[in-house]
Formats: C-alpha cells, sequence, structure tokens
C-alpha cells in the first residue's frame, strides 16, 4: 500500500490533514486560475469602461467621470485588506471567496437593473445639442448607482484578496518541487488576468457599446457566477488553510507597543538572552520559529526578559511587555517591507491615467481596422494583453529556467530585482504617452480640429499610436505586479499570508486615490496658465494638456524608481522555511 506523505498545517474540507498526492498541487491550482479568470472577465471592462457609462449615461464631466473610477477602484482595494483580515483570523480563505464571490454578482445585478430600467437613470439626452440639457445623476438614482458600483467593489476586493492566497496555500514552499511549482503559479495568475481581460476587452467591452450597458453588467454578472461555481466545484480537492486562532495583526501591535515600553532597557550582548517560548519538536508542527537577525535592532526590546526571576514564574507573559523572537523577527519584516511597498504606488498612478484620460484620447483617433469595423477605444489595452498571453509561458518556460542555472534562485531573479525592471518600465510608458500625446495634439491644430467632437469627427490619426505605451505598460505589469505578488506572499508570516497579497491591492488603491488628488492638484496649480482653466479642465481634450501631465508622470516614475533602488538594497530577505522530513500517515515518526 502507498504511504501517504501529510502536509502540516493544511487541512482538507473536513478538517483532516491534507494529503500530498490527494489535495492541492497545480492540477488543483488551476481550478483557482480559472476563477480568476473568469473575475477579471467580469471587472477589467468595467476598469478601462466605466468612464465612458459615467459620462454617457450618467452625464458626469470628464474629470467628475475620471475620479469616479478611480475612487471606485481605490475602495475596492482598499476593502481587500477588510475581508484578508477577516480570512486569516475569522473564516478562512474558501468560505471568503464564496461569500465575496455572491455580493460582486448582487452588486452587478443592481447595476444591471438601474441600467435597463429609465426611472433608475438620468433621461436621455444630446450632449451635441446646445439646447440639450444633460443633468447629472442625483437623488434615488445616484444612491442606487453607488450601493451597486460599492457591492461590486467590496465583492471584487473579496476576490482579488483571498484567491491569490488561496492558490498558493496549495504548494509547499519546503518542498523543492512544489517551491518552483508556486512562482509558476503566480505567473500564471497573470497569465489568468491576461486571458479573461482578452475576452473582457473584446466581447464585453462590444456588448456594453454595441447592445448597451444593461446587457455589459448582465454578462459581467454571468462571469462572477461562473468563477464562484469553478472556484466551489474544488473543494474536495483543496489544500485549506486553517485561520489563525491569535490575531496576527494584534501580535504585531504587541511587538511595537513592547518595543516602546522597554526603550529604556539595554539590549543583552547575546541574541540567545532574548525570549522565545522552548523550540521542541511538537511545537515546531504548530507554531512558527524564525532565527534572530541583526537589522531594526530597537524592536530586539520588546523580547527583552526584563524580570527572569518573575518570568520563571508565568507560563504566559503579558504578549504586550514581552514577545517572543520570532514574533519580533515577523514585525521586522512587515516594517521592512513598507518602503516597498511606497515606491509601487507611483506605478499604480501612471496606470490609472491609462484607464481613463488615454480612453478619452481614442474617441478622437481613427478607430477603424477595415471599412465596417471600428475598435472601441476601451479595447485597446488588448494589443499589450494579447502580447503577455505569448510572452508569459515564454517568461516562465525558458527564460526563468535559463536564469536560475545561472543565478541559483527558483524564480529565475530575485522578487526585488522583477519589480525594478516594472518601475523603469512604467516611468519609459509614461515619456511614450507624453510623445503620442503632442503629435496627435498637432494633427488636430494642423486639420483645424481643435473643437472636432469625439467619435463624430475622428483625427487623421489611428489609435494604434496609443498601442506603444500600453504595450511598454503591459510588459512592466508582467514584472512588478506578479513580482510584488510573490514578494509579499513570500516574506509574511503564516497568519498574514492573505493579508500580505493585499499590500499589493493596497499600493494599487492608494495610487488610485493619488490620481484623483493628483488631477485636482495639477488643476488647481495651471489654472492661471492655461486658456482651459488648468492642464486637464473642461471636457475639450484636444484643448488641455495632458500631454505635460503625462510627462510629469514619467520624470516622477523616474524618481521613485531612484528611491526604490535605495530602499531594496536595505531590505533582508526573511530566512525560508527549510525542508522537512516528511509526515507519513500510519508510520511512526520516531
Amino acid at each position: 500500500m502507498q504511504e501517504e506523505e501529510l502536509i502540516d498545517g493544511k487541512v482538507d474540507w473536513r478538517g483532516r490533514t491534507a494529503v500530498r498526492h490527494k489535495h492541492g498541487g497545480m492540477k488543483v491550482s488551476l481550478l483557482v486560475l480559472g476563477a480568476f479568470a473568469f473575475e477579471n472577465m467580469a471587472t477589467l471592462s468595467l476598469a478601462v469602461n466605466l468612464v465612458s457609462y459615467f459620462i454617457g449615461v450618467m452625464h458626469f464631466d470628464l474629470a467628475g467621470a475620471a475620479n469616479m473610477v478611480t475612487n471606485f477602484a481605490g475602495v475596492s482595494y482598499i476593502l481587500s485588506i477588510v475581508v484578508a483580515v477577516i480570512a486569516d483570523t475569522w473564516i478562512g480563505r474558501y468560505k471568503s471567496v464564496l461569500i465575496s464571490g455572491f455580493i460582486e454578482c448582487l452588486g452587478l445585478v443592481l447595476l444591471t437593473i438601474q441600467a435597463h430600467r429609465p426611472n433608475l437613470k438620468p433621461a436621455l439626452c444630446n450632449p451635441t445639442d446646445i439646447t440639450s440639457v444633460c443633468e447629472k445623476v442625483k437623488g434615488k438614482q445616484e444612491a442606487f448607482l453607488f450601493i451597486g458600483l460599492y457591492l461590486l467593489a467590496f465583492g471584487s476586493a473579496g476576490l482579488k484578496a483571498c484567491l491569490p492566497s488561496h492558490g498558493a496555500d496549495q504548494f509547499d514552499e519546503r518542498n523543492p518541487k512544489e517551491a518552483k511549482q508556486m512562482s509558476s503559479f503566480f505567473n500564471g495568475l497573470l497569465l489568468a488576468l491576461c486571458i479573461g481581460g482578452s475576452v473582457s476587452l473584446t466581447f464585453n467591452v462590444w456588448i456594453q457599446d454595441s447592445k448597451g450597458w444593461d446587457w455589459g453588467f448582465g454578462v459581467s454578472a454571468i462571469a462572477i457566477a461562473c468563477a464562484t461555481i469553478l472556484f466551489a466545484s474544488g473543494l474536495s480537492l483543496y489544500r485549506i488553510h486553517v485561520a489563525q486562532k491569535a490575531n496576527a495583526i494584534i501580535e504585531l501591535l504587541q511587538v511595537y507597543t513592547a518595543a516602546i515600553r522597554n526603550i529604556n532597557l539595554p539590549l543583552p550582548a547575546d541574541s540567545e538572552d532574548l525570549y522565545e517560548i522552548e523550540q521542541d519538536k511538537e511545537a515546531a508542527m504548530e507554531i512558527e520559529f524564525l532565527p534572530h537577525r541583526n537589522t531594526l535592532r530597537f524592536l530586539d526590546k520588546a523580547a527583552i526578559k526584563a524580570n527572569d526571576v518573575q518570568l520563571e514564574k508565568q507560563e504566559n507573559p503579558n504578549p504586550w511587555k514581552l514577545c517572543r523572537v520570532t514574533q519580533v523577527e515577523n514585525a521586522k519584516v512587515i516594517l521592512s517591507m513598507i518602503p516597498i511597498f511606497c515606491c509601487t504606488i507611483i506605478m499604480t498612478l501612471c496606470l490609472a491615467q491609462l484607464q481613463t484620460f488615454s480612453v478619452q484620447q481614442g474617441f478622437t483617433m481613427d478607430r477603424k481596422i477595415t471599412k465596417n469595423f471600428h475598435i472601441p477605444p476601451a479595447s485597446l489595452p488588448i494589443l499589450p494583453v494579447a502580447f503577455l498571453i505569448i510572452i508569459i509561458p515564454f517568461y516562465d518556460r525558458i527564460c526563468v529556467p535559463l536564469l536560475r542555472k545561472f543565478t541559483g534562485i527558483p524564480t529565475g531573479i530575485t522578487h526585488l530585482q522583477r519589480i525594478g525592471v516594472g518601475l523603469v518600465l512604467s516611468s519609459i510608458s509614461m515619456a511614450i504617452a507624453a510623445i503620442v500625446e503632442v503629435k496627435r495634439k498637432n494633427v488636430a491644430r494642423d486639420h483645424n480640429m481643435l473643437d472636432a467632437i469625439p467619435g463624430l469627427q475622428p483625427l487623421p490619426f489611428s489609435i494604434f499610436w496609443l498601442s506603444f505605451q500600453y504595450f511598454v505598460f503591459g510588459i512592466a505589469d508582467m514584472f512588478t505586479y506578479v513580482g510584488l505578488l510573490e514578494f509579499f506572499y513570500s516574506q509574511a508570516p503564516k497568519g498574514l499570508k492573505s493579508t500580505s497579497t493585499c499590500f499589493l491591492w493596497s499600493s494599487m488603491a492608494l495610487g488610485y486615490f493619488l490620481s484623483s488628488i493628483m488631477v485636482q492638484i495639477v488643476n488647481r496649480a495651471t489654472k492661471n496658465h492655461t486658456a482651459s482653466g488648468g492642464w486637464l479642465a473642461g471636457n475639450n481634450i484636444n484643448r488641455n494638456h495632458l500631454n505635460l501631465f503625462y510627462l510629469l508622470l514619467s520624470v516622477l516614475s523616474l524618481i521613485n524608481f531612484f528611491a526604490y533602488l535605495f530602499v531594496s538594497k536595505m531590505y533582508k530577505y526573511r530566512p525560508q522555511p527549510q525542508p522537512q522530513a516528511p509526515t507519513v500517515k500510519g508510520v511512526d515518526s520516531q
């Protein structure tokens, strides 16, 4: 009879210890990747086309619509932290995904109903007719819009928070083979995003523009339902992470509090004198142990044993006054990741412009592919997405193994090196965007079309010029965002795996919020220097100064990259779990 190797710390759906060849692994993670693909099929078209919905149906102005989109995206990513904490410390990741899928589907159903029923949205008007008054959505209609929109935001936040970490839970970092498979899984997440996104940017956008937004939201609701059902079908095959009894965030706060309380105590000369519970074989299976490192030494004060006699009498010392070395090391890891986190915010600020202003650029340009077919501006990102569908398997199956031979690193290059490459490319993408915008405005000026009506009077300038900035930024996505997911998951403590992957979504949220603030600051700072009342003021993009805004973002991104180089060199990777002797079912380990 074949011996069954148990996986410590993971259980099956009945609560029994998971078995390596029965639960988890690469094949099972495909269900998670499939669900992630459906989720992005539902939402990516909204990220790039909602600005058109807010302008055309809800009658916001350009800047207001752009801020609505970035605020919606920002709230969604911020809420992912809330769901992740609940998943890590209370209900678990599997249940969190199911609940989030239901909430997201409900939000899309409400938006479908509003888009279908005339009494739930503003009256139709003709924006090209000066005698027509387009009233912005307000009152009960606006309340209905926000309820549906932010139910969608909360559900999407939950799926983004828990799907990556649940998928990574299907692998054992202590097993060399599965550690390599985990790296492939994170690359597969971006591939799933691209496959789902390619459908979203073509079929979904076409539905939204040609059949109406009620059909568009309806198709997205069906996609989320499919994602939830597909994910739920793997219940009996998953390795399920058990929610931690101790709150990992509280444990971090205990370290910082204890370090402040003990600030006047001298550090011992020998780190062995710091407090740690006895590490025996049984405890090692249940509790995480990390060796002491000589970084951020001021936090070591949280583990100083001030009174050994009193400590011996206490089986459970006050955790707000005395913390384990492992607990302190986890706090060091989280604190040292914050500068890396901050350096990725600017990249999302750039991404927000490609999802808003670049789409509006596309409306002014020649979108003709054939005589009878015009590409929707919101579908333009399909070009880099299609390229990534090809390049990601090439990178994962050819580049990574080749780099692995030279570096000896399972992921080919380090997580921080991968992130840095993406940050450089984002700066280049914004520089290209500025150059293309200058050329587009020159065409409008040369043909006396500065006041041309977008969509009705296209410039003799192909929309495919915008593909260059999307193309470069798409490659930046592959390096930075996937690198961040893998970096945060691999470095985080056991009890904060879902929460740690939300660092990526949180940096994106702050980037979107910063975009809204940046647009307002730029308009106020430049209102007395431009005829339009600001670089980005008004609805006539031909008379705006979007090229200068893109150039500003390129310079900020470059400065941000140099700051990243400094903080990344200061970062010290946490010790990775060592391979352990397998626990075999039915065999005495002694």
